[in-house]
């Protein structure tokens, strides 16, 4: 296994949000995570990037104990998100944002050209300000910022959020490029029938436990809707 949790639990403050979870993504391999708002779902992945605290052993990556690191430790050991919302830096170009991907000197095939030839409208916008894009452009932006780091695994959180469906459909054939090549992702997304098609196995989160999991395509919709809405 490339990522395993096991009995990964997570606060804010005294509230507990997620508990007990045991998730497994082996490498090469892509895996979804659905869920209804406040399943749990960005939770895990504030926890697994150090965001958020996770037990010492709750965590392990590449043979690694990452559980109570650093993000900047986490990010340097391979694992890199992009966020919901995509958070860019505003005062910065595209080329900028991208360039700020790459401070963890990770070595690997990712750079500017590499980015831009994934997304050649990039290369259009280079010296644009980020805020001048387009949502799915800004999109492109932060997968492109999360590739500069070189990372074994990629988690992108609700990358389709408020985007037009031919938009969604280009992110994703990004997307599919880019673990053809033996990169690892873990995906967050709304639209299950999305989630399924992208993905080989999948999770379903309730009120920060996992109240599903199996092979994409073997799990029916009937099963998925009892572990979605708990009806």
């Amino acid at each position: 296994m490339l990522l395993r949790t096991t009995q990964l639990t997570a606060y804010y403050g005294d509230f507990q949000a997620l508990f007990g979870i045991d998730f497994e993504l082996a490498a090469g391999e892509i895996v979804a995570i659905i869920g209804a708002n406040g399943a749990g779902k960005s939770t895990f992945l504030k926890t697994v990037t150090g965001l958020l605290k996770a037990p010492a052993t709750a965590v392990q990556f590449d043979g690694a104990s990452l559980g109570g690191r650093a993000p900047g430790d986490i990010v340097s050991a391979g694992i890199a998100m992009v966020p919901e919302g995509r958070r860019l830096f505003p005062s910065l170009s595209v080329e900028e944002n991208l360039r700020m991907g790459a401070y963890s000197k990770r070595p690997g095939e990712w750079n500017l050209e590499t980015v831009y030839q994934l997304f050649p409208m990039l290369r259009e916008k280079r010296g644009a300000p980020s805020t001048s894009l387009s949502g799915g452009q800004q999109q492109m932006v932060a997968i492109g910022r999360a590739l500069m780091s070189n990372p074994k695994l990629l988690l992108c959180d609700e990358i389709s959020l408020g985007l037009a469906p031919i938009v969604v459909r280009d992110i994703y054939d990004a997307l599919a490029k880019v673990t053809a090549k033996g990169l690892s992702a873990v995906i967050v997304e709304q639209d299950v029938g999305l989630a399924q098609k992208a993905s080989s196995r999948l999770y379903c989160f309730q009120e920060g436990r996992v109240s599903l999991s199996g092979r994409s395509n073997e799990l029916s919709r009937e099963q998925i809707s009892h572990a979605y809405f708990g009806v």
